[in-house]
């Protein structure tokens, strides 16, 4: 998994009880856009330190059509 500042970090609700998480990337901490990033939950709109498991994936933070 690799993200860039402005991404958007989601993670897919494991159970019915539990809804799906999207946080926008503030800081990529790993190498070369690798975990654990600083991400803004937009739910909560709080903070929080991320090491993001199989449930999660990264959607482009970029405007479509823009270079």
């Amino acid at each position: 998994m690799r993200a860039q500042v402005g991404d958007r970090l989601v993670v897919e609700a494991p159970r019915d009880d539990v809804h799906r998480r999207t946080g926008v990337v503030l800081a990529v901490l790993g190498v070369e856009g690798t975990p654990p990033y600083q991400v803004r939950w937009l739910d909560e709109d709080r903070e929080g330190l991320v090491y993001p498991g199989p449930d999660a994936h990264i959607e482009s933070g970029e405007e479509p059509g823009r270079e």
